[in-house]
């Protein structure tokens, strides 16, 4: 396939009328002095050369499905037809814009060779030297050619920039939704994380209620308060989401969560929380002092703590869980939680999708998640759930907005 035909533009009906219009004015200027002496010495050649002339002009239209053919039988009819010099013109110049170096020395050759044969079979009278005669042919040769190459090379550049243009465009597309893909990721793991601990809180609440029969009025109207803010809290968050991915006008506007995110310091209110709603949690902090805890670091701790409490919440509500926090700066950060397996009844249903957050959390920020079940083959020991996490205590670059 010709590469050339993908940069030639189309061209208009107003684009082929005036390279007519130009063609059929050289063939006249070409014909114009021999014309009278076809007329009075070789009238046969006079019709030969309208005839030959009217066909180039038909063949002309095909130059650029076929331009190399349709330029050689146009300057094959060269030395009979004056009238054919525009034509020929046109599909030379067509030619050249495809900088076919074989074929523009080609049709170069060919067409100073048939015009020096013109000069020969027309009824010219040239008192001109032949050398001179051959030099202004091949010039004007020479300028056909260069011309349709310099218009060939113009157009390739344009199509080339445009080209460049519509992938800058594209690759910009796509880097935006990817950019807001990333964002609603984002934004789903954190409201994974906090409506499911929310909605957990709830159900222990609730649940609490349906096997305490001794609770007072008061007691029961204080534990419904605390079902209703933690349903108020869950509700906000969730409004605040769906703000944030809200289409606004047909187009996507994700944004980053309004609302402060929790980071480790946060971790005492976290645990006590939970144990205000039931929980029995042993909470063990080893972290050393030896400096700050980037607070992406302390967000992705945060949430993998926050994810255990609400996992334990329900699947062992009934069982101790024990969560331990250590590690410094040279050695990274460490986290470990473990409770009981199946102690306990099964309050509410989960999706499997936390810990598949939490270890893409993980692993984003540069560390390592993993998850599982520890068997004992001690007598009357209990099978522990355990969940592991290690992350790098310098935040990398790149990573602050992935947690």
């Amino acid at each position: 396939m010709d590469q050339a035909a993908d940069y030639q533009p189309r061209l208009r009906w107003y684009s082929q009328l005036w390279r007519y219009l130009l063609a059929l004015a050289i063939g006249l200027l070409v014909w114009s002095p021999v014309f009278d002496d076809q007329l009075d010495r070789q009238p046969v050649l006079f019709w030969i050369d309208l005839g030959l002339g009217l066909v180039t002009f038909v063949l002309a239209a095909f130059r650029r499905r076929w331009p190399l053919t349709i330029a050689v039988l146009c300057l094959l009819a060269a030395p009979f037809s004056s009238l054919s010099a525009g034509p020929s013109t046109l599909a030379v110049v067509s030619l050249a814009t495809r900088r076919q170096w074989w074929q523009v020395i080609a049709v170069g050759v060919l067409n100073v060779t048939l015009s020096a044969a013109y000069y020969a079979l027309q009824p010219i009278e040239d008192t001109d030297p032949w050398w001179l005669t051959m030099t202004f042919t091949v010039a004007v040769a020479t300028a056909m050619l260069a011309w349709g190459m310099f218009i060939g090379s113009r157009r390739e550049l344009i199509w080339t920039l445009r080209q460049r243009a519509e992938t800058a465009e594209a690759e910009r597309d796509l880097r935006a939704v990817q950019a807001r893909t990333t964002e609603r990721a984002r934004i789903a793991r954190e409201m994974h994380d906090v409506l499911a601990h929310r909605i957990s809180q709830i159900s222990m609440h609730a649940g609490a209620l349906t096997f305490r029969e001794d609770l007072s009025a008061d007691q029961m109207r204080s534990s419904l308060a605390v079902i209703q803010a933690k349903a108020h809290e869950a509700l906000t968050d969730l409004r605040e989401v769906l703000g944030v991915l809200r289409d606004v006008d047909g187009s996507d506007a994700a944004g980053p969560l309004t609302g402060p995110q929790p980071t480790y310091a946060d971790l005492t209110a976290l645990v006590a929380d939970a144990r205000a709603a039931g929980a029995t949690i042993e909470y063990d902090d080893v972290l050393v002092d030896g400096g700050e805890l980037p607070d992406v670091v302390g967000r992705t701790v945060y949430r993998i703590v926050q994810e255990g409490i609400t996992n334990a919440t329900k699947h062992a509500p009934a069982a101790t869980l024990r969560i331990r926090i250590g590690g410094s700066p040279d050695d990274g950060v460490e986290v470990v939680l473990m409770n009981a397996v199946g102690f306990g009844p099964s309050r509410t249903p989960g999706a499997g999708l936390g810990l598949v957050g939490l270890t893409e959390r993980a692993e984003l920020r540069g560390g390592t998640l993993s998850h599982g079940i520890a068997h004992s083959k001690a007598a009357g020991a209990v099978d522990q759930f355990h969940l592991r996490a290690w992350l790098p205590w310098a935040a990398e670059p790149g990573h602050e907005e992935a947690s």
